[in-house]
């Protein structure tokens, strides 16, 4: 089989990823071997080649979202057989543990992101993987793989976000930095789903249709530096009860002055950088709530794909790209010029 392989970091993905011949993967017990239909790009794809902010093992195969076909079952797979058609769930916890036992694997101490933090090899850019079966959801037959693969990992982290950590609820306004995002897509519709008002933010001109067709009712640019006055002046300078945030440094200050007396502000992600202020006053004198938001139960993920099942959420796609140019979706990963996800096929070479 096939697989998109680094052996060495580097801030240029170009110069380290390389399709690769290998070895079928053989299932541990508990786990299933999946032929890949679709996988999904995410940043911690980039993080992983450049090895910062967390050394991965090596050498290593990326890739968090894989959706596919069972091919193969390991000792001890309870529910699972060949022929299923299955999602990856990423988020690998001990499942004994006080957390796990408590429906918090989120915050399992053992936790680690399959196909980030798994391996050496092991992730979803090949032709063939294993992960355990605990690890999986099965598909409904009118979700495609494209569809999971788009929905899995992004969709989990804006649904525990939103839904698990800030509890929003109907006639809440919400605050989606990043509309075209992988998780800004789906964060809009979740909002909206719920019966939210929904600002959503851009970083260029000519997204803002797309996003209102996803649900937004307002849509600012946030590379403006205006913006957070936009914001404002959209709420009639009340402010907003819920921000879902994953830019970071440059826009995290800013974004804690939006919120209303009580307001929350959860944040999965930090794409611009980890070292922020904030002005104080508005976390103890509004009795502001921040929040951290990682991956998302199993049972979360299994409610996702109910949800783009039955229609309520659509996967948002960018392009999908043939195996042998996949290194090029970590470059457009890199522009963020996208809207929506990038996917890849490693079975079209």
């Amino acid at each position: 089989m096939k697989a998109a392989v680094f052996r060495e970091y580097s801030q240029d993905p170009t110069k380290v990823v390389r399709i690769e011949e290998m070895e079928l993967p053989k299932p541990g017990p508990g786990e299933v071997v999946l032929r890949i239909e679709a996988a999904s790009y995410n940043y911690n794809d980039l993080w992983a080649i450049r090895g910062e902010p967390t050394r991965v093992p090596m050498p290593h195969v990326s890739g968090s979202d894989a959706a596919g076909v069972v091919t193969e079952v390991g000792a001890d797979v309870k529910k699972l057989k060949v022929g299923d058609r299955v999602v990856s769930h990423s988020n690998m916890s001990c499942r004994t543990c006080e957390m796990c036992t408590s429906g918090r694997e989120f915050d399992c101490p053992e936790r680690k992101i399959w196909g980030f933090e798994s391996g050496p090899l092991w992730g979803g850019f090949s032709q063939y993987t294993h992960l355990p079966e605990v690890n999986t959801v099965r598909l409904q037959d009118n979700v495609s793989f494209n569809d999971a693969a788009a929905v899995s990992m992004a969709g989990m982290t804006a649904w525990h976000a939103l839904i698990g950590r800030a509890r929003i609820h109907p006639g809440q306004t919400v605050l989606v930095m990043g509309g075209r995002s992988g998780v800004g897509t789906i964060g809009i519709q979740i909002a909206k789903l719920y019966g939210c008002d929904v600002i959503t933010t851009v970083g260029s001109d000519g997204q803002e249709e797309r996003c209102r067709a996803l649900g937004a009712d307002y849509v600012v640019n946030h590379r403006k530096e205006d913006w957070f006055k936009k914001v404002r002046e959209v709420t009639n300078k009340k402010g907003v009860d819920v921000i879902f945030e994953h830019i970071g440094q440059t826009h995290f200050p800013q974004e804690v002055g939006l919120l209303k007396m009580g307001g929350t502000l959860v944040t999965s992600g930090a794409t611009t950088g980890y070292d922020s202020k904030i002005d104080l006053r508005f976390l103890f004198y509004k009795g502001t709530n921040l929040m951290g938001a990682t991956q998302g139960t199993l049972a979360e993920t299994q409610e996702l794909m109910r949800a783009v099942s039955r229609g309520r959420i659509r996967a948002v796609i960018d392009s999908v790209l043939p195996f042998s140019r996949m290194v090029e979706g970590h470059v457009r990963m890199l522009s963020g010029q996208q809207f929506g996800k990038l996917l890849t096929n490693p079975q079209e070479l």
